[in-house]
């Protein structure tokens, strides 16, 4: 399974400035695809097949080599030529992306926690001209479910995050320029406002909406057309962990969303699995001729 991040086919509208995200790339379907069938099997595969696979879910045939092309220079898998053909295996490097991905997909789909009341609060400060690394804070932070208040704070409900915030900010050299506490709500405002401010979970839920408008009630036909849907569901659900942050109930709207689709995602995943795995072991065996 993939790690975060996330195309779409239609274009679809962002959720706001903290958490849009990008429409669809090859390189992120060829993500998902390595992620669902090759970590798993840890055979490597050949370009024909990833081309087949590509195809099917509406990629040309330049954009599917493109996008191996540019996985395979960021290192995430490399090539093998047999003969006159090649074939990818994933590198040390993609297994651990893609292992990691799969772990915060699969954890995500429907857990709920107590919580303790207490909010884990960090201000760090960025340079108004450090554009990139602005951005990438933001995005990692997103990831990691931190909210943001304003530009130099975010929260978080979990205050479990501190190690996996503390990481990001040593992997992004601000560590020196971070503080971090935790304490309970006080008087002035309310927790609603506060999470008003920091998630827009009215867009959260209009996604979830979206998702299961689209797989909920989807039947595919066996074999290839199994394992396309399960493509597209596990692509689609891919972005949930980016955008919702998995508040605890105290601070969700009653009846949220997220848990009727989280129940979905692991309905429809568990049927489709075996069929979907068939197929792919099928269309890689046809290929090995």
């Amino acid at each position: 399974m993939p790690t975060m991040a996330v195309p779409d086919s239609p274009v679809r509208p962002t959720l706001s400035r903290r958490h849009s995200v990008g429409i669809a790339s090859a390189r992120s379907w060829l993500l998902t695809v390595l992620g669902e069938f090759v970590l798993p099997a840890n055979d490597p595969v050949w370009t024909s097949t990833i081309v087949t696979a590509l195809g099917g879910l509406g990629l040309e045939e330049k954009a599917a080599r493109q996008s191996l092309a540019r996985t395979a220079a960021d290192e995430l898998i490399q090539a093998e030529r047999v003969g006159r053909r090649t074939r990818w295996r994933l590198t040390d490097s993609g297994r651990h992306l893609l292992s990691e991905g799969a772990e915060r997909i699969y954890s995500f789909a429907g857990q709920e926690s107590t919580w303790d009341g207490h909010w884990l609060v960090i201000s760090t400060a960025v340079p108004e001209g450090q554009r990139d690394l602005r951005h990438r804070l933001r995005t990692r932070m997103a990831w990691a479910g931190f909210g943001s208040l304003g530009a130099n704070t975010w929260i978080s409900p979990n205050t479990a995050r501190e190690a996996e915030a503390k990481q990001l900010l040593d992997d992004l050299g601000l560590s020196t320029t971070t503080l971090s506490f935790t304490g309970q709500f006080a008087g002035i405002g309310t927790e609603k406002s506060l999470v008003e401010q920091a998630w827009d979970l009215r867009g959260i839920a209009g996604r979830y909406r979206e998702f299961l408008a689209e797989f909920a009630g989807r039947r595919p036909r066996p074999g290839g057309a199994t394992m396309l849907a399960q493509v597209r569901l596990v692509h689609e659900w891919r972005r949930f962990p980016f955008l919702d942050p998995q508040l605890p109930s105290e601070l969700l709207p009653p009846d949220w969303i997220g848990a009727r689709a989280a129940a979905v995602f692991r309905r429809q995943h568990t049927a489709w699995h075996p069929a979907a795995q068939a197929h792919w072991r099928s269309l890689a065996a046809r290929d090995d001729h």
